[in-house]
């Protein structure tokens, strides 16, 4: 029976990705050696880091001034690793879910943080509007995609500051304007490789601003001028990040990206607000089509489990929701086949339709 992967990260890669990833495992190349074997500094590997930087380069439209990293440790690295380099005296920081609070708590150890609007008073299911940023803050930091509660900014936001924001689930689903921010990053495992590696774009000349010392590890400038090989990167998630990319470009880019992920969602948007079961969890002005986040209505909440279940049985993986919310989430990042969404669309139809 085939497999139909909803998983929130980490998540669905290209078929072709995966096939070409295992393959290098066993010979990269025609060397006769592994990828997980061969040295970082190797000239077998050399070009794999030149074109995946070059790749996120040209699918995001990177301006010169800006450099491209790959460096371990989890999105949850650069809430630390953020406010270390750019904050100085204050920052901007918006709370739409469990990421941004959690980037929150880390800056505060590193300066003061304006907290400017929050949507914790009805659970994170929308994204606050009309809140006004300092205009003498550091930076202005977002999360993009909320994947736990299924709420998206996919426009880049007005700021009288520069920009800082984590892209970990929907990067590389849309155009970007690079050139409003200091710092994007984005843990891999959703929408560009396996988990192991983050991706970030850092603004050069921004580096180096702040007057406290900064520990080599820590420290930006430290990775650009060592080419993201300061110390031994993720050979093998950049390396699956590559084919990832090339796969994205071959498929239209980001624009290609952004066309599918509406397809996709609107697919499964249509049939939560026709089928009397089931009912979002985000409002529609601010829902997610990374994550589609949605419960049972009350009257039928006894039977999500036998949902769960009944999908499961037609080979639907992944779908349930994080327990912040409860009841399903179907996630749809980049590799996410419009078959797999027709297949969890119809489920829901045939569950209702057996009541």
């Amino acid at each position: 029976m085939e497999k139909f992967n909803f998983n929130a990260g980490p998540s669905k890669l290209p078929r072709e990705v995966m096939e070409a990833t295992a393959a290098a495992c066993l010979d990269f190349n025609g060397c006769g050696l592994s990828i997980m074997e061969i040295s970082h500094r190797s000239a077998q590997f050399k070009p794999v880091l030149e074109e995946t930087v070059a790749l996120v380069k040209e699918l995001l439209d990177v301006p010169e001034g800006y450099s491209v990293l790959f460096l371990g440790g989890g999105a949850s690295m650069e809430f630390c690793r953020v406010p270390y380099n750019f904050l100085e005296k204050k920052a901007a920081y918006l709370n739409t879910g469990t990421w941004a609070k959690k980037a929150i708590k880390e800056a505060r150890m590193f300066g003061e943080v304006v907290e400017v609007a929050s949507s914790a008073d009805q659970n994170y299911s929308y994204i606050p509007k009309n809140y006004s940023i300092p205009s003498d803050a550091d930076y202005f930091h977002y999360t993009t995609n909320n994947t736990i509660y299924g709420t998206e900014l996919r426009t880049d936001p007005e700021s009288p500051v520069p920009l800082i924001a984590d892209m970990s689930s929907d990067i590389f689903s849309r155009p970007v304007d690079v050139r409003r921010y200091h710092c994007i990053y984005a843990g891999a495992q959703k929408n560009v490789s396996m988990a192991g590696v983050n991706v970030l774009i850092v603004k050069d000349e921004a580096l180096e601003q702040v007057s406290r010392p900064i520990p080599s590890i820590l420290n930006y400038m430290t990775h650009v001028q060592g080419g993201s090989m300061f110390n031994t990167p993720p050979v093998v998630p950049i390396y699956t990040a590559m084919l990832n990319l090339r796969w994205v470009k071959a498929h239209g880019g980001v624009a290609g990206m952004e066309r599918n992920a509406h397809e996709r969602a609107n697919i499964l948007y249509d049939e939560i607000d026709r089928n009397r079961l089931f009912k979002g969890t985000a409002r529609s002005e601010d829902r997610s089509l990374m994550n589609i986040c949605f419960v049972m209505n009350e009257e039928y909440k006894d039977l999500e489990t036998d949902f769960l279940a009944f999908a499961a049985e037609r080979g639907i993986e992944g779908i349930k929701g994080h327990r912040s919310v409860g009841g399903f989430r179907a996630s749809c990042y980049n590799a996410q086949t419009m078959s797999a969404v027709q297949a969890l669309a119809q489920s829901m139809k045939d569950f209702e339709a057996k009541l």
